[in-house]
């Protein structure tokens, strides 16, 4: 059987991880296994890729992290977004719409 994982387009990772953490402040295992299971497993999102990202978006403003628990008890980041960040998810999603609503016309075109 072929591998169904797809490699992300430039960008898109920080959409996901935005809309994830837009659900309710989650650790970054966390984020990743969600974007995972809502992509019936095509999308898996490697921890060298996760972190920079979480730290590029925290940088910029769009999420913040604060200290916790998970649920073994161990210490985690937990990740929440800002109110800047649910700006920033909103004008994302629309690009993101218009992109490929844009490619599937080309895609259809004889």
């Amino acid at each position: 059987m072929g591998d169904d994982r797809l490699d992300l387009p430039q960008g898109t990772l920080d959409l996901l991880i935005l809309k994830a953490v837009s659900l309710g402040p989650m650790h970054g295992w966390a984020i990743s296994e969600r974007i995972h299971d809502v992509s019936r497993a095509t999308l898996q999102i490697p921890q060298g890729s996760l972190y920079p990202a979480l730290h590029r978006l925290e940088r910029r403003g769009w999420i913040r992290a604060e200290w916790g628990a998970s649920d073994n008890n161990r210490k985690a980041k937990y990740y929440e977004l800002t109110k800047v960040g649910r700006k920033q998810l909103a004008a994302e999603a629309d690009d993101w719409a218009r992109l490929t609503a844009a490619v599937a016309l080309v895609l259809r075109m004889d």
